[in-house]
């Protein structure tokens, strides 16, 4: 019977079987060369949620892949990054596309730094309409550390095989992160759009008064309106700006604070509410973390 329901991979070899692979070398790593991939992926149709890290590398794709609400053309080729746990649905049955996809299981990492560090990398948590588009040098750099992890794969298991195979691992994640980075700065003018387009949010936000309903402007609520992930959001802000969005709420909340402190018209309590704190004393604690001065010294200092 056909279910919506999403197929549940908790184990690197079940992905194996229903994309008619061999069992995988080793139990928590392995690497899937999608030209190989055969045999009937209907029952995929739902999507997939997996128990392990996915890293996909396409390097030629024409189809549609959807993500959870949106849908991303993958014509040029590029890097996605799928955290465990995350959705993914393929919707396009007549896709064709040439790659790999990397699958680490977090059990293979937890006796490493990586274990915990790999949290720290940002674009597992981005949109696939996010996805690293690479340049033909990154992509020989990239090639060559599958390359890598493919050769330790096929060696026979000694003392030493996790810990470089772990190492490569990690060696490809810096990699994707120096190339994100290059990606924010080569695409300046359109990032800047964005800036200009999120700045614009949080003044209207503040001048249309809505944190008496809504309190202050979440990261969530940002990135929603500009149809971005959290934490895209907040990386593009600090390759262009040093600071994430957190920060620049902060700054704009500071900005307006000191308007109403200065006009004098509203108790520094007022002032607190009017700006979407539920106490006066977060709001104490925010103005004096990024001025060094109280509310009230700040006021004190424009009356004669």
């Amino acid at each position: 019977m056909k279910t919506d329901q999403p197929v549940l991979f908790e184990s690197i070899a079940a992905l194996h079987r229903a994309v008619g692979q061999p069992a995988p070398l080793h139990p928590l790593v392995s690497i899937v060369n999608y030209g190989e991939v055969g045999g009937d992926l209907s029952h995929l149709a739902s999507g997939m949620i997996m128990g392990f890290y996915k890293i996909s590398f396409k390097t030629r794709f024409r189809g549609r892949i959807r993500y959870g609400q949106g849908y991303y053309d993958f014509e040029a080729g590029g890097m996605s990054f799928i955290a465990p746990g995350q959705l993914i649905r393929g919707v396009d049955e007549e896709a064709d596309y040439e790659g790999m996809s990397l699958h680490v299981h977090p059990d293979l990492l937890r006796p490493y730094a990586l274990g915990k560090a790999i949290r720290n990398y940002g674009f597992f948590s981005y949109t696939a309409a996010e996805a690293l588009y690479v340049s033909e040098k990154e992509k020989e750099t990239i090639l060559t550390v599958f390359d890598r992890i493919q050769d330790e794969l096929n060696e026979r298991i000694d003392s030493f095989s996790q810990d470089v195979i772990v190492n490569q691992i990690e060696l490809l994640l810096n990699y994707s992160n120096r190339f994100y980075n290059r990606q924010f700065i080569t695409r300046k003018a359109v990032n800047s759009d964005i800036l200009g387009r999120f700045e614009e949010l949080l003044e209207v936000y503040f001048r249309d008064e809505k944190t008496l309903m809504t309190g202050l402007p979440t990261v969530q609520y940002l990135a929603d309106q500009l149809n971005l992930s959290p934490r895209y959001l907040s990386d593009l802000l600090r390759s262009l700006t040093g600071q994430n969005t957190q920060q620049h709420i902060h700054n704009k909340v500071i900005e307006k604070a000191k308007e109403y402190l200065v006009a004098g018209q509203l108790t520094v309590a007022e002032v607190a509410y009017q700006l979407g704190f539920e106490h006066s004393q977060s709001f104490n604690k925010v103005f004096k973390k990024k001025t060094s001065q109280t509310p009230l010294e700040f006021r004190q200092t424009f009356k004669g």
